[in-house]
């Protein structure tokens, strides 16, 4: 019984310590120079703050991630949720609201103009959660946004900013970090209620859900759909 004890004892120390490094010892982080990797810029500054389009959704991104949200997906009149709540999909539209674009208005009017695009089997338009819903996300960046590679090998490929989404279901969103790891992957922005909002977690996700989606933003397509 003593020995039990010992044992149980023992893995309970190990699992502790973990914790300890998991959370509070600094891993080494790692960008594009690096590697060799040239980060690119957008040629648009659409909210003319003197950052690219490109910059601006990656620190929106970022922004929200620090100010950590409570994982909420109450629906809610009038679409947006108060700062302090969110979910994935409210990563994406205040990324854009950093570079000037109402993501919001954008799906609104796409929805209204081409509702076949976007809903199915008896489903209506609802202008208050319509963009907060990932499948939707999909079809619209799937129609403005640059499709690029879903092979993370591909680690030039994958840029600060740009937006991925995973399941085949298309359940889940997040925007790329600047930051990451030592083999060269990116870090994901995103909110699934987990305490660290920017993590090495592209992996994990992919492995989870299978990517789905990777988009980066064409502000050039702006004007015709607003």
């Amino acid at each position: 019984m003593k020995k039990i004890i010992s044992y149980i004892s023992l893995i309970l120390i190990i699992l502790v310590v973990a914790l300890v490094i998991k959370h509070f010892i600094p891993v080494k982080v790692y960008y594009a120079s690096d590697f060799g990797i040239t980060v690119l810029k957008s040629n648009i500054d659409y909210d003319n703050d003197g950052i690219d389009d490109y910059t601006d959704i990656l620190l929106g991104a970022r922004a929200d991630a620090i100010r950590h949200p409570k994982y909420d997906s109450s629906y809610v009149a009038g679409g947006y949720p108060s700062d302090d709540v969110g979910v994935c999909a409210d990563v994406i539209w205040r990324a854009f609201k950093n570079a000037g674009y109402m993501l919001k208005d954008m799906i609104d009017i796409d929805t209204l103009n081409n509702p076949s695009d976007y809903f199915h089997d008896g489903e209506r338009r609802d202008t208050n959660i319509d963009f907060r819903r990932v499948r939707n996300l999909k079809v619209f960046f799937d129609k403005y946004a640059y499709s690029l590679t879903l092979d993370l090998n591909d680690i030039e490929k994958w840029q600060p900013g740009d937006i991925v989404i995973f399941g085949k279901n298309y359940t889940h969103i997040g925007i790329i970090s600047d930051k990451r790891n030592k083999e060269g992957i990116p870090y994901l922005i995103h909110n699934a209620g987990q305490p660290q909002r920017e993590e090495d977690a592209l992996v994990k996700w992919k492995n989870k859900k299978t990517i789905t989606g990777h988009y980066r933003w064409n502000g050039e397509y702006y004007d015709s759909i607003r």
